[in-house]
This record gives structure tokens, sequence and C-alpha cells, in this order.
């Protein structure tokens, strides 16, 4: 079987199914995709919390276990910052999800402080990926790390050029991809994947080009976050108001 970082080096980007349960597991599974990805946001609202890590750790350990058991194609878990304020919880984390057979990590840039997501500094975030890259130790190896950069996603001044000089940090460490969320322009799409060796991550937004596009712009990894849960529920609304208006459960049968 190919390995989930093979994946991440076909012709074809890896389009991977964002998961928040068992059942939706399952569905991607069943239409044919090679690899799935938690959405921690996605985990989080189905469980009652807002997005950044305001469910423990052991919550979302939880259901992560009940989807690795559920499917048998790669699993990806999104980490976040890491659910620890210190690196050794983060990476005491890292290793129950490798123990678990997880096939890889999202660890991002940023951190959620009074409900506003923050850029981590960049000479800071650097020392923090080095220090669990190195506690890890052997166990590194058996993990794909793919390293979040939030500047595009939080629309910070000059957003291509500080997320040029993080790729840098990220490749010195011998990070496995780097994830680029909130960018859509195929020229910084471009510059980006042309700048770079490692495997580029884009995610689902209304203004992201085609797959095909993608394909050519160089992009390696296509995720859509928590977009697929909020259009499901936003299905389940229109279904409800359908079986409200016709005072009939017939909607649910068409």
């Amino acid at each position: 079987m190919i390995s989930f970082k093979q994946l991440h080096h076909d012709e074809e980007p890896l389009l991977l199914g964002n998961v928040w349960n068992v059942e939706s597991a399952k569905v991607y599974k069943k239409m044919g995709y090679k690899a799935l990805a938690t959405s921690s946001s996605a985990v989080a609202l189905s469980l009652g919390y807002e997005d950044g890590e305001q469910m423990t750790f052991e919550e979302y350990f939880y259901m992560i276990k009940r989807i690795k058991a559920s499917v048998s194609i790669p699993l990806s878990v999104d980490l976040e910052s890491g659910y620890g304020h210190e690196t050794d919880t983060v990476v005491s984390n890292i290793m129950k999800l490798i123990e678990t057979g997880v096939s890889g990590i999202n660890i991002e840039d940023t951190s959620v402080i009074d409900g506003t997501r923050k850029l981590t500094d960049r000479n800071v975030f650097n020392e923090k990926l080095k220090d669990i890259f190195i506690k890890l130790g052997e166990s590194r190896d058996k993990v794909f790390i793919n390293v979040r950069t939030d500047p595009f996603l939080l629309n910070i001044e000059n957003a291509l050029e500080e997320t040029l000089e993080r790729i840098k940090l990220f490749e010195a460490l011998n990070a496995d991809g780097v994830f680029i969320p909130g960018m859509t322009s195929e020229n910084d799409i471009r510059t980006i994947t042309e700048a770079t060796s490692l495997p580029v991550n884009v995610m689902c937004l209304p203004d992201l080009p085609d797959f095909d596009k993608l394909k050519k712009l160089g992009v390696k990894r296509i995720t859509s976050g928590a977009f697929m849960y909020r259009h499901i529920y936003r299905e389940l609304e229109k279904a409800s108001q359908k079986i409200t208006n016709e005072r009939s459960f017939s909607p649910l049968f068409i």
C-alpha cells in the first residue's frame, strides 16, 4: 500500500476528506478517497464547542480513536497549536496519536486568545517546532507533519512575503509539508509552490481555483476544513423547514 507521505508526491493532488465523526469517515471511504483528515473545528462544533482548542484533548482523542478504528485508509489529525502550553504536552499528544495509528498531523503557528486568532512570532514558533521535532526523537519519522501557517487566513500585511519567510524555517527543520489556508490567488499559489520543495496544501474557499488549475499550479494537497460540516447542517436546516412548512415527513424521502 502506498504510504501517506508518498500520496503527497503523486501527479494528482491529494484530496483529503475532512471528517468529524465515524459516519463522515465511512462516507468518504465509500466514495474512494485515499486518505482522511479530521477538522478540529468540525469536531469541536459537533461537541458544542467553538473552534480554537476549546474542547479538551481527551474529548478530541476519543473521537479520533473512534474514527481511526472505523476506516483502513490513512488518517491525519488537525492538532491546531498542539493542545498544550508546554512542548512536552504537545509531544505527549503527538505520541498518543502515533500509537493509535494516525499517519499525519497539522500543527499551526497561531493560537486563539479570548476568541481572537493571533499569529505567533515567527522565531518563537520556529523554536517551539524545533523543540517538538527533537523531543519526538525516532518517532518523528512515523508521522507526516504538515505545518500550517496563517498570514493569508489572518489577512496580514505582506502575507506572501511573511509566508515565504516562515516556509524557509519549516524547510530547515525538515517538515513534511506546508498548509496555507486563506490563499486563493493563482499568482500567490504559483509563487509559493515554485519557492519550496515541500508539498503545498490549500483549503476550500469560494475563490479557490478548481482542482485541475491547482494541479497545474503545483498544489499537492487539498482540504475542505469545516466547510463540508457546515454545508451538511445548512441542508439539515432546509429539510427541517420543508417538513415544518409541508406538515409532512415526505421531503425526507424525495
